[in-house]
């Protein structure tokens, strides 16, 4: 099971109990404070006995004195039949007020640590302590990983309000929830008995009068040693019982000392349980620290915040969930469907070729490809692998390739089925892996590999014909594109560009639709972006969406994209034709390996052509003034100078520190590359500061960049790849 998993599923099962331990936390972290306005702070000098002389002066039937966490001194004794309990003042021993503990206070103690339900409450306090501790820890790894480590965890959070909120209210106190947890855990097992605290029975020890006169409390030396600071408890001597000891405890251990002669007559250590007790008390409930005990009251009341966001995540998360329709148990399936799909679009065509099997009569299971395996009734199997990133497997089919390789290989023939982009140099490389390590098995196959570009509904179709005449049956595969939920967007301004005759381009800006907090929170309508982000675009009579990436985020107000119009292109001629107030049907998606977060270093940015859009957006939200370096590359700077008023701006403004410029159609022009190498001396002393690069633009643009700086990074004994492995290098390429 996953970390996510654990996270999920553990919140859902102890979540509402939890919830009743962080509400009753918040009340008993008020306690502390109200606590501390009553301690009254003792002399450095002050011992042990010169406090008992001044408080038995003061109130002559004392027979206990405590110091509370606070730091305040309470007196416990009778007046006549009448029982006392009274804040005392160090300095004279004088009463300064009752002390008379609410029962409120105490109730929700006992909620909190037992839920009202005596030892079986206490074991229950302790698994919840457990779970807490848990989700705490795989939620801190969840963000490290969402944030991409812990350099990045003061980044910007993106996603619907709920995951917003849900990791914003996280990254501050998950580790005040896991310390909770564990100081929890650790009194838990003092109470039920787990971890013993006490050095051992108590003596039997008794003063001896031998004729003597007991000395009052200020004359006792082993009392006149020990620091009032330093006080726990300290127990007078009855005076109906010749016998009887004063006892004292202190941070260090207790003590029994003789009535008559003042002397310890037992001394016992605290023992290292008793230390760490202690010190997990102070960091549980904030006592004797009463500014702790506001951070533990904050982080009590941000797990309702966490229960809450986490419940409408998971439940919208439900929502979308993909289900698939008439799936029959895998030991009763003769046809089984295995998928790997980064963000869903794979189980669309899953659910048409699972349909479509049943139709011809066959009992079908489909499922993740994680969980490849075989039955006793299994005849044919499919696989429907997308390839995420560069070629690596989708999140959740990580460890598939290796659990094909542990299973046993089966007679049944095994078809793979491939999604990707041809535009990429790893078009579906995993279909490719999960065909090669099959094949290495030695698991037959009834179609050999095949290829979808682009999620292509016609190429689909044609594999299922060639599916059915294998099968020998009348297969039809009717697809149904899934797609998220798509939001209205309206064109409010457009800048042209003429280009080349036939590929003309515009810069395109939408009004953003801004939503109520309660869309906000169900993860309704557009979802916030920065730019870098990726628009996709769903043109009319197409189910496919085209993606672009943003050149403004959800705090420009509006949204951006740099359109070039590709002849017989149907969004491009869409999104071209598209005049102020047309309106297109568009969706979010987050590009967090392409993401620019602002700190310190400097910042080099390398665009050509379209590819500048997202560099404009990264310069446009520079409000601090990080040196940014844009090295822009195009044809000719009257037909395509992408943003170019705004760039002159963003110089004036300082938003952007240099730019260097590379024209291919111009005497003298050339590419951005030429310009990388006429400012090799620059670029070599920015990235030996530790620059960041970011480069945007055509997959062919982006390798020639590539080797050129590995050119000139080659003195610095650095490459392209150094700086990628480190986090310093991002591309964006199409």
């Amino acid at each position: 099971m996953g970390w996510k998993a654990i996270h999920r599923w553990l919140g859902l099962a102890a979540g509402s109990l939890a919830l009743v331990l962080g509400i009753t936390g918040i009340f008993l972290a008020i306690d502390p404070v109200v606590q501390a306005r009553h301690a009254t702070s003792a002399p450095l000098d002050l011992s042990v006995a010169t406090l008992a002389e001044r408080v038995q002066r003061a109130m002559p039937g004392v027979e206990e004195i405590r110091r509370l966490p606070s730091g305040a001194y309470v007196a416990y004794g009778f007046d006549g039949e009448q029982v006392q309990a009274t804040y005392v003042d160090p300095d004279d021993g004088g009463a300064l007020a009752g002390y008379r503990p609410s029962q409120l206070p105490r109730w929700v103690k006992n909620l909190h640590r037992s839920l009202l339900l005596g030892d079986a409450g206490r074991w229950g306090a302790a698994a919840i302590a457990l779970a807490m501790a848990l989700i705490s820890g795989s939620g801190l790894v969840l963000l490290l990983r969402r944030m991409g480590g812990w350099r990045q965890l003061a980044g910007p959070v993106r996603g619907s309000l709920a995951q917003r909120l849900h990791v914003l209210v996280g990254r501050v106190v998950l580790v005040v929830l896991f310390l909770s947890s564990l100081t929890a855990l650790l009194m838990s097992s003092t109470t039920l008995g787990l971890l013993e605290l006490d050095a051992g029975t108590e003596p039997d020890v008794v003063s001896v009068a031998s004729g003597q006169t007991a000395l009052p409390g200020a004359q006792l030396p082993a009392l006149q040693v020990l620091g009032a600071r330093d006080l726990r408890k300290l127990n007078f001597p009855s005076a109906a019982d010749p016998e009887d000891t004063w006892k004292v405890t202190t941070r260090q251990g207790q003590g029994w000392i003789d009535r008559y002669s003042g002397e310890a007559l037992v001394w016992q250590e605290s023992t290292t349980a008793q230390r760490l007790y202690d010190w997990a008390v102070v960091l549980h409930t904030g006592e004797s620290a009463w500014p702790w005990a506001m951070v533990l009251g904050i982080a009590g009341a941000s797990i309702v915040l966490l229960w809450l966001s986490g419940l409408l995540i998971w439940w919208r998360a439900r929502r979308q969930a993909v289900r698939i329709t008439a799936n029959s148990p895998l030991a009763q399936a003769d046809v089984l469907v295995f998928v790997a799909s980064e963000n869903g679009s794979t189980w669309g065509f899953a659910q048409a070729l699972h349909d479509a099997l049943v139709q011809c009569g066959h009992r079908v299971h489909t499922g993740g490809l994680e969980n490849f395996r075989t039955g006793p009734a299994t005849r044919q199997v499919f696989v429907l692998a997308a390839t995420h990133g560069e070629g690596q497997a989708p999140t959740h089919a990580r460890q598939a390739l290796e659990r094909i390789a542990r299973h046993p290989c089966g007679a049944a023939p095994v078809t793979v089925l491939g999604f990707g982009d041809r535009q990429f140099p790893a078009f579906c490389a995993y279909a490719k892996a999960v065909e090669q390590g099959l094949r290495a098995r030695g698991w037959p196959t009834l179609l050999p590999l095949e290829c979808i570009h682009q999620q292509s509904g016609q190429q689909f179709a044609l594999w299922g014909e060639a599916l059915a005449q294998a099968l020998n049956e009348p297969l039809k595969l009717d697809y149904v594109p899934r797609l998220p939920p798509s939001t209205t967007l309206t064109l409010i301004s457009r800048q042209d560009y003429p280009g080349r005759t036939d590929r003309p381009t515009a810069i395109l800006r939408f009004q953003w639709p801004r939503r109520g907090w309660r869309d906000r929170l169900r993860g309704r309508g557009l979802a916030r972006f920065a730019a870098g982000d990726l628009v996709g675009v769903v043109p009319p009579g197409s189910g496919v969406p085209r993606y672009f990436s943003l050149a403004s985020g959800t705090t420009d107000g509006f949204l951006e994209i740099c359109v070039r119009l590709f002849p017989g292109g149907l969004c491009s001629t869409h999104l071209y034709d598209l005049q102020p107030g047309g309106t297109v049907q568009a969706f979010i998606r987050r590009n967090p390996g392409f993401a620019l977060h602002y700190g310190r270093r400097p910042v080099v940015l390398i665009g050509a052509g379209t590819g500048v859009a997202p560099l404009a957006g990264f310069i446009r939200r520079n409000d601090r003034r990080i040196p940014m370096h844009l090295y822009y590359g195009g044809r000719d700077p009257a037909l395509d100078f992408y943003f170019e008023p705004e760039i002159r701006r963003w110089l004036d403004e300082r938003r952007l520190a240099s730019l260097q410029t590379g024209f291919s159609r111009v005497p003298g022009g050339g590419y951005v590359q030429d310009a990388l190498r006429r400012d090799a001396t620059r670029l070599r002393e920015l990235l030996k500061r530790g620059a960041i690069v970011r480069v945007c633009g055509s997959r062919p643009m982006g390798r020639d960049v590539a080797e050129t700086l590995d050119g000139i990074l080659g003195t610095l004994r650095l490459s392209v790849q150094q700086l990628k492995a480190n986090g310093r290098y991002a591309e964006d390429l199409f």
